[in-house]
């Protein structure tokens, strides 16, 4: 079951890839229980549809599905409260994700195995993102992936 959230959306336009306008930042959060995954991936797509040019639709897949895995591991290793933060950079290139939670410790990738059932998401962010970093805060941590939206996947 889904929870109830909080929203929280910032700047009023997207800039074009050259633009000047202030980025804007959504977030999303969860006080306990089960984050909301249609609602973190629906926020990614609907801040990427806004975005000019629009970024390639495998581009803005691999953004929901690194949302995806990142609030997946937050809930699955770690308390909440849970937080969601998607910021553009002031160009429109890379999108940044972040998300927080309730355990100090930094995610730790798994071994590759293909016959091991789960254990792979970390991993598949790795693969999509230019950068992965934990930042410790006060009763947590936040996991940020960068991912450009203007080169093509690395995979």
């Amino acid at each position: 079951m889904d929870l109830p959230f909080r929203t929280q959306t910032t700047g009023t336009r997207l800039p074009a890839r050259t633009g000047a306008a202030a980025p804007p930042r959504v977030r999303r959060e969860w006080d306990a229980g089960v984050p909301s995954l249609s609602e973190a991936r629906e926020a990614v797509g609907g801040l990427l549809a806004r975005v000019r040019p629009v970024p390639a639709r495998r581009v803005v897949q691999d953004a929901q599905l690194v949302v995806s895995e990142l609030v997946t591991n937050a809930f699955k290793h770690a308390a909440g409260p849970f937080a969601l933060l998607l910021e553009l950079t002031p160009d429109g290139s890379t999108l940044r994700i972040g998300v927080t939670d309730g355990s100090p410790d930094p995610p730790r990738p798994q071994p590759p195995d293909p016959g091991r059932i789960g254990g792979h998401g970390l991993r598949l962010v790795t693969l999509l993102c230019a950068a992965l970093e934990v930042t410790p805060l006060r009763g947590g941590k936040q996991v940020t992936a960068t991912l450009p939206l203007t080169t093509p996947p690395k995979h």
